[in-house]
């Protein structure tokens, strides 16, 4: 994945610390500089040693392995200045084998640190993050590298496709770190980082401090009664007595959709929902207020656009994306909002008459929306969520998840027991290829950490965290861990899995298979390295986008009590829970993408932007006090500013993509497009953009309908052409 905007983003928290390049941090003091590189940290079989692992090893391989790649960069850029005649190897080859030590001390920093926070605490991870990142980032802001490739032309001698690819990031790193720039460019744009680094900063220690302001005390059980256990237990007093009052209901942003969605008390909901969509704003607390903060940071990012070349800080972004520009990106949201702008008015109607049936005479607001849609499944469907679940305990679905996928990719995932893990309850695999030309070897190997108690907050979680990419120079296979924060079994009970933590673990693991099975050889390209930031999560939905098939859904289930499978009917009825107010839901998401991308080219005050842009996509009013944009931290405070519309882009390439394995549901249809799949999106990497690797996949371009016809929102008789 393109790490620019990230890279930069992450950078400007530690700006006092910044040397005359921007983008390129070093943290001060070193730390570790001596020390034996990685000693202790990998075992003979290339394998982390995490049963020996500490803290103060990781920081000194961290040190140790940073000044490596840095003193690489210099010797690099000594060459070009002395007039050495380099060639591709000697570029991207060395760099890339000088890196590979650093990237698996980071990750192995980052499986520990979510794994269990307190073998790698978080000022320690901290450390470790920013001086890995650092020394990461210096290959891509060296002056003399960039303008030497940039000297090279498009046909360098000896340079492939792969190369080319380097060669485009290496450019495109440097654009946007400023390094086409005057010196006075160069410290205009590091001004300009700063003070966003302190606007950034700002906004999201005020939203932070106003969702620890509001706590909402419920004392009466029967408004928690229908709580999941998470939620229950997230908003107990007492985890350990989750049925036990008071329960508390914060602002954290699972706590209030949970509540949402289970509390029958209307004016109980309309209160949390009401401080949600205030939060950070004048509304609650001026001294908490993120307009001014948002203002200035919409403004500091305009300014870094136009110091860049750029007209705005949306088509800046763009640089970094699938899709191209900002017009490209018009396009689809209009396409969309055809089809999901009437199933929304639609789907709405049929809810309020749902609503008024059962007794309620008033018309639904927002706060009303998942609670009744829950009611409705159950009356209408029969369709109980917590019922549901009970054929779904977590081994049982691993083990049918692991059969899918060996079945669909030709590959063997086996269980390697004695490999040393940071926890009892963690498991290693390795990863065999059927088409590699040795089938013996693994290809690569993975952690699963089921019961982390990392980030809970009444939802559970999936990271998919890359230990070690792919690097032919360096002789290295992939390696990963994939981490989850299911409560622990008790008892021989294990957890059992509702439809949002199918959908989670299917796509957490989606997103390791594409690391595992990469055949990029560059580190850089491998995996998810230098994929565009809106298809990065296109192989993570395309496995989640299995669970609409009954015949898949049955083969990963097992009931609890007895391991019987779901039955056909209840299969095909669980899809409801994705296509049941899936206009209203998409309308919500165009919503968001298109307010992000509008707030980054338009000069207007942020509540104009809300007001033009709030009718266009939403049928229910907008609310007086209502300044969402004020807590929008992923987008102000994090690494999405204008690149939000990028879930909702690779859930759109991902439904094309799985529209060829639903064209016909038998085991041999599936192999022959899983074959596909995996020659192209598993393998590439990031070495072919994402556009001809679609191509090369589909034969065509995407489209728009396959993502509507999974959501039951367009019938084959309609078209998506544009009126």
């Amino acid at each position: 994945m393109l790490n620019i905007l990230r890279q930069r983003h992450a950078a400007q928290r530690f700006l006092h610390t910044t040397t005359s390049r921007p983008g390129y941090i070093v943290l001060v003091p070193e730390i570790g500089e001596d020390s034996p590189l990685g000693e202790g940290l990998l075992t003979p079989n290339g394998l982390p040693a995490f049963s020996d692992i500490t803290i103060e090893m990781c920081l000194g391989a961290i040190g140790q392995q940073a000044a490596a790649v840095e003193k690489s960069v210099k010797a690099l850029e000594q060459d070009i200045q002395s007039g050495k005649k380099l060639n591709s190897f000697d570029i991207y080859g060395e760099l890339d084998a000088v890196t590979a030590p650093l990237e698996t001390t980071w990750g192995v920093a980052k499986a520990l640190y979510l794994g269990n926070s307190t073998l790698i605490p978080t000022k320690s991870y901290m450390n470790i993050h920013e001086r890995a990142r650092n020394a990461r980032a210096s290959k891509f802001c060296n002056k003399t590298v960039y303008t030497a490739l940039l000297e090279q032309g498009e046909e360098a001698s000896g340079s492939g496709e792969a190369e080319q690819r380097l060669r485009q990031k290496f450019l495109l790193e440097g654009n946007l770190n400023g390094l086409a720039l005057s010196q006075d460019g160069q410290d205009g744009l590091k001004e300009v980082l700063t003070q966003m680094g302190r606007e950034r900063g700002n906004y999201k220690n005020k939203v932070n401090m106003a969702v620890h302001a509001f706590a909402h005390v419920v004392n009466d059980f029967q408004l928690v009664r229908d709580f999941p256990p998470t939620l229950m237990e997230a908003t107990a007093r007492d985890p350990s007595q989750p049925l036990e009052g008071p329960w508390k209901v914060t602002l954290q942003p699972q706590i209030v959709e949970g509540f949402l969605k289970y509390c029958p008390d209307r004016l109980q909901r309309w209160n949390v929902w009401r401080a949600n969509a205030i939060k950070a704003s004048q509304q609650q607390d001026k001294s908490l207020e993120n307009s001014t903060h948002l203002e200035k940071i919409r403004a500091l990012r305009k300014r870094q656009a136009n110091l860049l070349g750029y007209s705005n800080f949306a088509d800046m972004s763009m640089q970094t994306k699938m899709i191209g520009s900002v017009d490209n990106l018009k396009q689809i949201f209009a396409k969309l909002l055809k089809f999901a702008g009437p199933a929304q008015s639609v789907q709405l109607e049929e809810l309020q008459k749902f609503a008024t049936a059962s007794g309620v005479n008033h018309k639904l607001e927002a706060y009303d929306v998942s609670y009744w849609r829950r009611k409705q499944l159950i009356a209408e469907h029969q369709l109980l969520e917590d019922k549901l679940c009970e054929y779904f305990p977590l081994p049982r679905v691993l083990s049918g998840l692991f059969a899918l996928s060996e079945k669909l990719f030709n590959i063997r995932i086996l269980e390697q027991p004695k490999t040393e893990v940071w926890h009892p309850a963690v498991k290693f695999y390795n990863v065999y290829d059927g088409d590699s030309s040795n089938s013996s070897t693994p290809v690569g190997g993975f952690y699963m950490d089921c019961f982390s108690k990392e980030h809970k907050f009444g939802k559970n979680n999936g990271w998919m965290v890359g230990i070690r990419n792919r690097n032919k120079t360096a002789n290295l296979t992939p390696l990963c861990a994939l981490i989850f924060n299911f409560t622990e079994p008790k008892q021989g009970k294990f957890p059992l899995l509702g439809y949002d933590d199918l959908q989670m673990v299917f796509k957490t693991f989606g997103t390791g298979l594409q690391h595992l099975l990469t055949q990029a050889g560059y580190s850089d390209l491998a995996g998810l390295s230098n994929i565009e930031w809106d298809a990065s999560q296109v192989s993570g939905y395309v496995m989640s986008n299995f669970l609409d098939d009954p015949a898949v859904l049955q083969t990963v289930s097992g009931h609890f009590s007895n391991d019987q499978i779901i039955d056909t009917q209840l299969a095909q009825k669980t899809r409801l829970l994705k296509t049941q107010l899936a206009g209203y839901n998409l309308c919500q998401e165009l919503y968001l993408a298109d307010l992000d991308v509008e707030l980054h080219r338009s000069d207007a005050f942020w509540l104009d932007v809300v007001k033009k842009m709030w009718p266009v996509y939403q049928c229910m009013p907008l609310d007086k006090k209502d300044a969402h944009p004020c807590s929008l931290t992923d987008i102000f405070a994090g690494d999405w500013a204008a690149a939000h519309f990028s879930h909702l882009y690779s859930k759109l390439i991902a439904a094309d993509i799985s529209s060829s394995f639903a064209e016909k549901h038998n085991d041999e249809h599936y192999v022959a497009v899983g074959k596909r799949y995996k020659q192209t999106f598993l393998s590439y990497g990031g070495s072919v953009p994402t556009a001809e690797v679609f191509r090369r996949f589909q034969g065509r371009d995407p489209s728009v309908e396959a993502l509507l016809k999974s959501l039951d929102i367009f019938k084959p008789s309609q078209t998506t052409e544009n009126n």
